[in-house]
């Protein structure tokens, strides 16, 4: 029997009804996006007891990060065909199934083998929290909605390792804890969802599934990232590793484009994929994601092994960011409602987050605290006014009957992008902080030999004067990671520059004379009681298709 519906053209759900429902949805999105952070500080203790290596330490966090982003399309695909709720219930138990499992790990393998299981209910909720979203709240009220969406975003990502540093600090509770602290909280949310949520659900007959064209993007997307993770680590960037593996994904992602443009119920609709909008925005994400995630991450190992404080204490210095991202994705939601109008908050987010990057671009291992929390909020609001808002932009554009493929995309490519950066960012922080030290060490008349190096993370066992050496290094290259977190963040601001304006439409869905017509329309002065999706085609409300 299929959940309860609500059309477009049924009665709307109540501002409390909405609330309730977006409540358990925005629980779970959080607890998913915080297993991924929660073990950022927690790691080094993890694999000391499970007796893991160096690379095992990389794939706890990488193989969350693969499964859920090569997942991701295919989600999103599958809830426009399917009951949405039923999906995000299926997510939720996958989801659980995975932290379970991972909290009893007894070796690394487990662990990573859990966490890739884990990752696959994480790329469903990350999809499919904001095609629910979509499905019941219409693109103008969403800014509001979105300004909730993007600040629990923001306190998972940043909260998480605050989260972990207390949970391994404390003794009674231990390091699996940061596997087990989500399970309640998501059994609650699937709980509250099976009495709240309603959604519409497109009964169609005689589906297809394209699983030769989604096992390709995950096939081709999963080769990428195992090279993105190993590259520069086990083998060179120019070596024939690199070329098989980059070689092969190419291959791979071109055999499934033309896979995809033949398909009748293609994985990601290629067709919405050349709309200006949505290529833009994907752009954008790609970028945001590169900044965002790839210089965030270095935050905690800075403070930590830069300035010397303790996992709870680099915890609590990364609030100005999660402040600066709750406020700004709040204030911009609503503003974007009333307004009608999204393209001006993403181009000065996009501005901001530049800027925010350019100020943590000048800090080393002796910058005042006060100039860098300044920053880290300057970088939280342009992330908190990009973020979201770009997903709204391109569901503004599709009917409802695409809403999931269309906001699956960009999330998929805003966690392709922050993958991508905390890998590559990563090997030059790597690289530049093993050359500091070891010129550091050999000026001091210290052998480097033996001695600690860029990967070292036990400095309490180090003398005195090596333990001066690699806090420098690694707070004064730190800077660096920045500035090129900067200048990938200026294409964010090039795509949302060319993004047409295009006011918010008032309804759910797009009736079909008017979907090209939003894409390519221009902006309109929208007055809050506007029913529009361009200045010439009104929107009324329509069925959604079954």
């Amino acid at each position: 029997m299929s959940a309860p519906t609500a059309t477009a053209g049924d009665a709307p759900m109540t501002h409390r009804q909405t609330l309730e429902a977006l409540s358990g949805l925005l629980l779970v999105l959080f607890v998913a996006m915080l297993s991924g952070t929660v073990v950022s500080t927690a790691l080094p203790k993890i694999i000391g007891a499970l007796n893991g290596s160096q690379t095992q330490y990389t794939w706890v966090v990488t193989a969350t990060l693969l499964t859920a982003t090569a997942t991701t399309p295919v989600w999103g695909k599958l809830a426009d065909l399917f009951n949405k709720k039923l999906l995000v219930q299926i997510a939720i138990v996958v989801f659980l199934v995975g932290s379970v499992i991972a909290g009893f790990a007894q070796t690394a393998g487990q662990l990573i083998a859990a966490r890739a299981f884990q990752g696959i209910g994480v790329g469903g909720l990350q999809a499919l929290v904001q095609v629910a979203i979509a499905a019941m709240i219409p693109p103008r009220e969403r800014g509001r909605y979105n300004g909730y969406l993007g600040g629990v975003m923001a306190v998972a990502t940043v909260g998480g390792p605050l989260l972990g540093g207390l949970i391994v600090d404390t003794s009674w509770l231990g390091w699996r804890w940061c596997f087990f602290v989500g399970v309640p909280v998501a059994a609650i949310a699937l709980v509250l969802l099976q009495f709240t949520l309603r959604l519409p659900t497109a009964r169609r007959e005689n589906v297809k599934i394209d699983y030769l064209g989604a096992t390709l993007i995950a096939a081709g997307v999963s080769v990428l990232l195992i090279w993105i993770s190993f590259v520069d680590d086990s083998f060179a960037w120019l070596s024939w590793q690199s070329a098989a593996m980059v070689g092969g994904s190419v291959a791979l992602l071109a055999l499934a484009v033309r896979v995809e443009s033949r398909a009748e119920e293609p994985v990601v609709p290629l067709d919405l994929v050349r709309q200006r909008t949505t290529a833009l925005a994907i752009l954008g994400s790609l970028a945001v994601g590169m900044a965002m995630f790839g210089g965030a991450v270095f935050l905690g190992q800075y403070f930590q092994i830069g300035r010397g404080y303790s996992p709870t204490e680099a915890g609590l210095l990364t609030i100005p960011m999660m402040a600066g991202v709750l406020g700004s994705s709040i204030i911009a939601g609503r503003l974007i409602t009333r307004t009608g109008k999204i393209k001006p908050y993403i181009v000065f987010g996009a501005i901001v987050l530049v800027i925010g990057f350019a100020l943590l671009g000048t800090i080393d291992h002796e910058t005042s605290l006060v100039l860098v929390g300044a920053a880290m909020f300057i970088v939280g609001v342009g992330v908190g006014m990009t973020m979201q808002n770009l997903v709204l932009a391109v569901q503004n554009t599709v009917s409802l009957r695409d809403i999931g493929a269309a906001s699956s995309t960009v999330a998929f490519f805003r966690s392709l992008g922050g993958t991508i950066g905390v890998s590559v960012l990563g090997a030059v922080l790597a690289r530049r902080v093993t050359d500091q030290i070891t010129t550091d060490l050999s000026a001091a008349g210290i052998p480097t030999s033996g001695s600690a190096g860029a990967g070292s993370l036990n400095l309490d066992a180090m003398p005195a004067a090596v333990q001066q050496i690699v806090r420098a290094a690694y707070g004064d290259a730190t800077g660096h990671i920045f500035l090129i977190s900067a200048a990938i963040a200026v294409v964010g601001v090039i795509a949302a520059v060319l993004l047409k304006p295009v006011g918010l439409r008032s309804s759910l869905d797009l009736p079909d004379p008017a979907r090209s017509t939003a894409v390519g329309a221009d902006a309109v002065d929208g007055a809050p009681a506007l029913d529009q999706v361009t200045g010439d085609v009104p929107v009324r409300e329509v069925p959604a298709r079954r």
